[in-house]
């Protein structure tokens, strides 16, 4: 599959997002630290870390998810194609039409 010819990996945090933060500082500190940990918690490089949570959110159907997923993805290096390898790695799980959905969503990172 083509490259995008301009993918960037750093994108603007969603306004969702943002406003949470603000109105809920304390409860995202506290999820901020349990991602922290949990990435430490295993020998699996960030790479790899991110193409798990990246599969994750697709398995889960999460749209949200799956943006965020993508986006920290692409700024630990990984490639446009190993997010589309992710999604199509999902068919035989969640079915073709779901799979579809999501990886709408991954492409929705790279046009940002």
């Amino acid at each position: 599959m083509k490259k995008p010819s301009s993918v960037k990996p750093k994108t603007p945090i969603p306004a969702r997002y943002q406003h949470f933060e603000k109105s809920y500082p304390a409860v995202m500190q506290a999820v901020e630290a349990l991602g922290e940990v949990t990435q430490s918690a295993g020998p699996l490089d960030s790479k790899t870390r991110a193409l798990v949570k990246l599969a994750i959110a697709i398995g889960a159907l999460r749209e949200g998810a799956v943006h965020s997923h993508s986006r920290r993805a692409l700024e630990v290096g990984c490639t446009p194609d190993e997010l589309r390898h992710v999604g199509v790695l999902a068919i035989t799980t969640i079915g073709f039409p779901s799979t579809m959905a999501a990886m709408s969503w991954v492409e929705d990172i790279f046009r940002t």
